[in-house]
C-alpha cells in the first residue's frame, strides 16, 4: 500500500534547486520515490540491491609502487666561511 506523500524539509531540488518542493512516498512496490512539486523530477530509491560499479582506472590505482622506500641519512655541510 503506498504511503502518504510528505515533504522533506531544507531538502533541494537537484534538477531546479528550489528548497522545501520535494516529497516522498513509497509506491506499491516497496520502493521509495522522492518528486519534486515545482519541476516534476522524479527519483526511486529501490531496496534491491544494485551491483558495484567497477573501479575507474586513474593514475594512482595503475601505477606499479616500484620507489625504494628505504629510510636514508641526509647530511648537512657546514659553509667554510661561518666558523
Amino acid at each position: 500500500m503506498p504511503s502518504p506523500k510528505r515533504f522533506i524539509a531544507g531538502a533541494v531540488c537537484p534538477r531546479c534547486a528550489e528548497m522545501d518542493k520535494i516529497t516522498m512516498f513509497t509506491d506499491d512496490k516497496g520502493d521509495q520515490v522522492r518528486e519534486c512539486v515545482a519541476c516534476g523530477y522524479t527519483d526511486a530509491l529501490s531496496e534491491v540491491e544494485q551491483p558495484a560499479a567497477p573501479e575507474i582506472e586513474t593514475r594512482v590505482n595503475t601505477r606499479g609502487n616500484d620507489d625504494d622506500h628505504t629510510v636514508k641519512q641526509v647530511v648537512f655541510f657546514k659553509a667554510g666561511s661561518e666558523d
